[in-house]
């Protein structure tokens, strides 16, 4: 068996990551495009990082506190197995370097404000002309059309202005955001699902396309369940804490040493939990018969089932429900959720090599591959750390680097 695995291993080893070979220009900064260029590099992608030189990345300086080197840690995360390249696209010299990258590159993706690329000279009508192959990948706050597509946009303008914090809190209480980036983080995926749609597209018809992510449309699509809801009936989204729209009690429950959550979510479920729980007179209690009256009467099911649930700790509820076979689970912080058994089997944090700071922790692969297992090739660039070695590929000798440098190539 030891041998099997180790030929298992070599296997693996042995074949290429699903995007090896293929080029990827980043010209974005912060977190949706760096964490989308990021996943394509993890799966083998050769990542190019256009940077403006001298600060590069605006998230390089992020996060409030340092680390041995000038790159925050928020950086160090999104941006492993990439080249940095430092280049003024606002010069000439800085353009023209551009354009030789994007000749052999399969995918660019920007996140300018919209336009922005285009006043540079280096829009899709311009580089398709170049590169007829190339997948054009814009992100911004709210797309390239529409109203609102001049406006700057972060995650927390998509989230408001999406919906998102409308139905985010506890009724009555004042707006909240998600507690996660899921403007940013959302739009990213699509981003990322786009463009690999059209990269495979390209592959057939030789023929690239202009993908246009917004975080405020990738806000607005997570809203499945709520704008159903309203369509269905007229009811505008509320709300609802910790609690569900489609099924009760399925919420965090308050129990003798804090919270912890679970979901009795269907009938079956329901009928366990009230005889695990000795409360067989909740069965015939009207009030909660079936899923719609549970919701109905959400707030007085939640007092009837926290009458019990405060005579034990949240440990002996979750042990408990976990064995009768009912959802249950704690809530964690995140230094416990990552130092949980299960993160740390499922390789959730990591640690990667880098030539300033040691060790940098990276948060793991969130999906796992059987044949090819994502690999950690690069560490996070220094900024216009392979300025030279990506300009030599493209055939541009030292003395024609040195010209562009002094025509402002790769000076602010």
């Amino acid at each position: 068996m030891k041998e099997a695995s180790t030929n298992e291993q070599a296997n693996k080893a042995a074949r290429p990551l699903p995007l090896a070979g293929v080029r990827v220009l980043d010209i974005s900064q912060v977190m949706a495009g760096p964490y989308a260029c990021m996943l394509l590099a993890d799966m083998g992608a050769d990542v190019i990082k256009i940077e403006p030189p001298g600060s590069g990345d605006q998230t390089r300086g992020a996060m409030g506190f340092k680390m041995k080197g000038p790159d925050s840690l928020g950086f160090l995360n999104m941006n492993r197995n990439k080249r940095s390249v430092a280049l003024n696209l606002k010069s000439e010299a800085g353009r023209k370097v551009l354009l030789e990258l994007a000749k052999d590159a399969d995918i660019l993706l920007e996140n300018y404000r919209p336009g922005a690329m285009k006043r540079l000279g280096l829009g899709y009508e311009v580089l398709k002309e170049v590169n007829p192959r190339l997948v054009y990948t814009s992100i911004s706050g709210f797309g390239q059309t529409g109203p609102w597509s001049d406006r700057p946009g972060f995650d927390l303008m998509a989230q408001a202005m999406s919906g998102v914090m409308s139905v985010t809190g506890y009724p009555g209480g004042p707006p909240v955001k998600a507690g996660v980036p899921v403007a940013d983080i959302g739009c990213a995926l699509f981003a990322v699902y786009a463009t690999l749609s059209a990269f495979i597209g390209a592959k057939t018809s030789g023929q690239g396309q202009h993908v246009d992510a917004s975080l405020f449309d990738s806000a607005l699509a997570f809203s499945v369940w709520d704008i159903c809801d309203y369509w269905g009936t007229g009811k505008e989204p509320e709300p609802l804490g910790t609690s569900n729209k489609m099924t009760a009690p399925y919420q965090a429950m308050a129990c003798s040493d804090g919270y912890f959550v679970m979901g009795a979510n269907n009938q079956k479920l329901w009928l366990q939990l009230c005889k695990l729980m000795g409360r067989e007179e909740l069965l015939a209690d009207e009030r909660f018969s079936t899923i719609s009256l549970r919701l109905a009467n959400r707030h007085a099911l939640e007092v009837e089932l926290e009458k019990s649930f405060r005579l034990q700790p949240k440990d002996y509820w979750v042990s408990t429900f976990l064995e009768a076979g009912i959802p249950a689970g704690p809530i964690l912080t995140y230094p416990e959720a990552f130092d949980s058994d299960h993160a740390k089997a499922r390789e959730m944090r990591m640690e990667i090599d880098h030539p300033a700071e040691g060790k940098v922790p990276n948060i793991g692969f969130a999906v796992k591959m059987s044949g090819t297992p994502q690999q950690v090739r690069r560490h996070p660039p220094r900024l216009g750390e392979h300025t030279a070695e990506v300009l030599a590929e493209l055939g541009i000798s030292d003395e024609e680097q040195a010209a562009l440098g002094e025509q402002g190539a790769f000076a602010a």
